[in-house]
């Protein structure tokens, strides 16, 4: 399938399919919405403890990225494991811009390494941000009771509307611990009914730039 580079309003990177008309992040702005559904509305929650992030799309290592500058800046412990079948290509890492738009020129070697690092075995990328990356399917997620933390990243429900299915649901409640939160950019009726079919507690929040709606779910 044919992937081009392109820049969103934010002024970072991302990777677009155009037969799919579908992007790894939103064009409104890859960086804004990154903190604004994953940071602001999941991290945040788990601020100043160790914790424990499942992502469900490790795609261009954005939010992995962001993650681990959050726990430099506030000091705190986070196993990082990220899930993806598909991994990007070597071109494509370097063209993604998001050390300098960070303004984290200091932690290029960090962003290189989560990238260059082997699969399936846990990497010390520095003294308080553990990754993990496994090459697998949604499908095959197997944890239970292992995560504190979800960021569910998959491509949109137009595009992969079974990769948001209550069987997938159902996995990601099972490997939540209790009390576990999920958080995901998307905000559709059939999403929230699939959650809720897997065990979840739904709430609608405001979206990042461009989006009205999001959800979090919540593990009780």
């Amino acid at each position: 399938m044919k992937r081009e580079i392109i820049r969103t309003a934010d002024g970072s990177t991302t990777i677009h399919l155009p037969d799919w008309g579908e992007s790894y992040h939103s064009k409104h702005g890859a960086i804004q919405e990154a903190y604004h559904v994953f940071i602001k509305n999941g991290l945040s929650l788990f601020e100043g403890k160790p914790v424990s992030i499942l992502e469900i799309g490790f795609g261009t290592g954005l939010n992995a990225f962001i993650t681990f500058l959050e726990s430099e800046s506030k000091n705190f412990k986070i196993d990082y494991v990220g899930v993806e079948a598909y991994p990007i290509e070597a071109s494509e890492v370097v063209s993604m811009n998001y050390v300098d738009e960070l303004k984290a020129s200091d932690h290029s070697p960090t962003f290189a390494t989560m990238h260059e690092s082997d699969w399936e075995i846990p990497i010390a990328i520095s003294q308080n941000f553990t990754l993990t990356k496994r090459k697998q399917f949604f499908h095959e997620i197997d944890d239970v009771d292992q995560f504190d933390l979800i960021y569910f990243d998959a491509f949109g429900y137009r595009v992969q509307p079974e990769l948001w299915s209550t069987e997938i649901f159902t996995k990601m409640f099972t490997a939540l611990n209790q009390k576990g939160v999920l958080v995901t950019y998307a905000a559709r009726s059939p999403i929230k009914r699939a959650m809720t079919e897997a065990g979840f507690t739904v709430e609608k929040l405001a979206g990042p730039p461009g989006k009205r709606e999001m959800f979090r779910a919540a593990k009780h």
